[in-house]
């Protein structure tokens, strides 16, 4: 085992000079520690070591590690978005494994340091992360752990409806609005009175402030209720804008999946090619590299995708046509260039619309399919135009329904009013409700929700009670 360990020192070395000097790579440096399965998937499962619990933490854990010891699945490293970056490596990974791992981890690290989308993220979350945890252990000891979940469960059903571009649109910090209302409302013997007073002053001054404009619809739902909620107490407050933070520094990583793993994929394979590598261990890294870089039947794969595209753009960009260097001046061997320049300024959804071409659709053999009769799955598309299309409405917003906050005073009673932003995906009706019921914790007040189905409209209530639709 040591022998292996100095060898692989030895291997990272080399990896990291290669990247450095040879490609023109520039990651953060990158503390490597090797871990059994058991913190391998704990650390996958909440995503960030030293997290706040949460039994929806658990139940991924458990989900991952039952797949690992079936043999039907396997992480092979974890990677965190960090200044210094961090990667874990599973202990049961061959060397070569690891070699390779290395050289994946350096492409990611690299993109997290570059690409645009990422600029405003925490490199310091881990810290924060922790701290997260260490408050919220505090409130479990202080107002019970079963309050502070139930809390919790609530507010994670809505953790995903924030603005993608919070810091950059709004430049607000929901932490420090928290850390003002913890200053200011008072705790004491008759505190629930001078909350409702504070309450009431609080909602004369927005209708001063609001006049007889409507509000704007607002994205972030979470921090919308952080802000705005009447019923919320501080630590509850403070607990939404930690969860808040979490979740815009999961953004870019949600916004850039297919890139991501594209260009860690593009630069593990360049990476290992430069090794000295023995013809056993070449034949392993390619059935690996195969394996990662490969379709998946019935899915789409990220690192397939992403690799090919970045193929594509290197050659056509080191291969201009006539026209192309006539009317856009391209120069033959830009390639390079051209997939720096990508892997800094684009997200997924400009990637593919940018990037993907007609020739690629045909060559991936991408398609649109969809369930007909509720037995039977179809092809339903393969022009290569609404293909692109689909994948890139498929990744708007995540995946998730687009939903705003568009008044939070409804019919003059403090009632919260939502809109779904309907493009052609009907709600989960069942699972709606039981959102509408978790938000009306978060708002103490009616909630209602308007949405389309089956192209008609309909408005969704809960009163706290009951549920109802118009």
């Amino acid at each position: 085992m040591d022998k292996e360990v100095k060898e692989l020192e030895q291997a990272l070395e080399k990896i990291w000079d290669i990247a450095i000097n040879k490609f023109g790579l520039d990651p953060y440096p990158v503390r490597f520690e090797i871990v059994p399965s058991t913190v391998m998937y704990e650390i996958g499962s909440y995503a960030l070591p030293g997290r706040y619990s949460h039994w929806t933490f658990g139940k991924a854990y458990h989900k991952m590690k039952t797949m690992y010891d079936l043999g039907l699945s396997k992480i092979y490293e974890v990677v965190i978005n960090s200044n210094p970056s961090y990667a874990f490596l599973l202990d049961t990974n061959s060397l070569l494994q690891n070699k390779l791992v290395i050289a994946h981890v350096l492409g990611h690290v690299d993109f997290f340091k570059h690409n645009a989308w990422f600029g405003p993220t925490n490199r310091r979350m881990l810290d924060d992360a922790q701290t997260h945890a260490t408050r919220i252990s505090e409130y479990e000891f202080k107002y019970g752990r079963k309050a502070v979940e139930e809390f919790l469960d609530a507010v994670l059903s809505i953790e995903e409806h924030i603005d993608p571009n919070f810091f950059i649109k709004k430049q607000r910090d929901p932490k420090k609005f928290a850390e003002k209302q913890n200053a200011q409302r008072p705790v004491g013997q008759y505190d629930d009175l001078l909350t409702i007073a504070e309450n009431k002053a609080l909602d004369q001054e927005n209708q001063e402030q609001k006049g007889d404009h409507k509000m704007e619809p607002e994205k972030d739902l979470v921090w919308f209720i952080l802000q705005h909620s009447p019923v919320l107490q501080p630590w509850q407050r403070d607990v939404m804008s930690m969860i808040h933070d979490e979740m815009l520094y999961f953004v870019p990583q949600m916004q850039t999946k297919i890139m991501n793993e594209g260009w860690a994929s593009i630069w593990h394979s360049r990476l290992m090619r430069e090794l000295d590598l023995p013809d056993n261990d070449h034949l392993e890294f390619a059935e690996l590299h195969s394996g990662v870089v490969s379709p998946h039947r019935g899915q789409l794969n990220p690192y397939y995708l992403g690799y090919k595209i970045y193929e594509d753009i290197e050659k056509r960009w080191n291969n201009p046509t006539k026209e192309e260097i006539e009317k856009l001046g391209r120069k033959p061997g830009e390639g390079m260039a051209k997939l720096f320049e990508v892997r800094e300024v684009d997200n997924d959804v400009s990637f593919l619309r940018n990037y993907l071409t007609e020739e690629l659709c045909e060559e991936l053999d991408l398609f649109v399919y969809e369930l007909v009769d509720e037995e039977e799955w179809t092809i339903s598309e393969k022009r290569w135009e609404r293909v692109r299309d689909q994948l890139v409405a498929n990744m708007t917003n995540f995946g998730f329904p687009y939903i705003e906050v568009t008044d939070g005073d409804y019919a003059g009673n403090h009632e919260l009013y939502l809109r779904h932003r309907h493009e052609g995906a009907d709600l989960d009706m069942k699972y709606a409700r039981k959102v509408l019921e978790y938000v009306h914790k978060l708002w103490g007040r009616p909630v209602h929700l308007e949405t389309k189905v089956e192209d008609d409209a309909l408005v969704m209530h809960y009163d706290g009670e009951e549920h109802s639709e118009t």
